[in-house]
């Protein structure tokens, strides 16, 4: 049996723009709650502009271009899917509800009957 072998390259700069983006992200963390005197303006501003700083780092770097080509790839396949026109959706939907409501009755009475010979027919409890 042949086993496939998945290999990443990762090289030292994509590496260093993940680090970038980690510390970006942590950087405007603690700047948000350094920055707590400020007013509220500042602090969201430089924690958002931190964050958007590494969001473009990110897709930079070799793990972005791979998510983005993920994401176009996926959008490709989701344009392949059939969907269910509207009378087979509600279809489907009325048929669900119908089961489930037969297995709740199902369930309920079974629950009943057990609980009569239980407690009626075997201990007696209930005279």
């Amino acid at each position: 049996m042949a086993s496939a072998q998945v290999e990443t390259v990762s090289t030292g700069a994509d590496k260093l723009r993940l680090a970038v983006v980690a510390l970006l992200v942590v950087g405007g963390l603690v700047a948000y709650y350094l920055l707590a005197p400020q007013g509220s303006l500042i602090r969201w501003g430089v924690l958002i502009a931190a964050l958007v700083l590494a969001v473009v780092v990110f897709f930079t770097a070799e793990s972005g271009r791979r998510l983005v080509a993920f994401g176009r790839d996926s959008w490709q396949e989701v344009k392949k899917v059939v969907w269910p026109t509207r009378k087979e959706a509600l279809q489907t939907t009325a048929f669900v509800f119908a089961f489930a409501v037969t297995m709740a009755l199902f369930l309920w009475l079974t629950d009943k009957t057990l609980e009569w010979v239980m407690y009626d027919l075997i201990l007696g409890w209930r005279k």
